[in-house]
């Protein structure tokens, strides 16, 4: 492929993607463009919200779960 084709590309994949998203509601749009990983959760941010720090703790210390 050349370097045009792949600029084509990936100016498709752009166009793919917004208009995916301009056949949502506000509110799915605004969740859609969350960036989330899919195996752990966490956002862009680095937080994963479902997350317990008081049970890694003990689990850590070697305590039950």
């Amino acid at each position: 492929m050349t370097d045009r084709d792949f600029l084509w590309c990936a100016v498709n994949l752009l166009l793919d993607e917004e208009e995916a998203l301009a056949a949502l509601c506000p509110a799915c749009r605004e969740e859609a463009r969350r960036a989330v990983c899919p195996v752990c959760g966490a956002t862009a941010a680095g937080e994963n919200a479902s997350f317990d720090l008081a049970r890694y703790e003990r689990l850590k210390r070697g305590g039950t779960p």
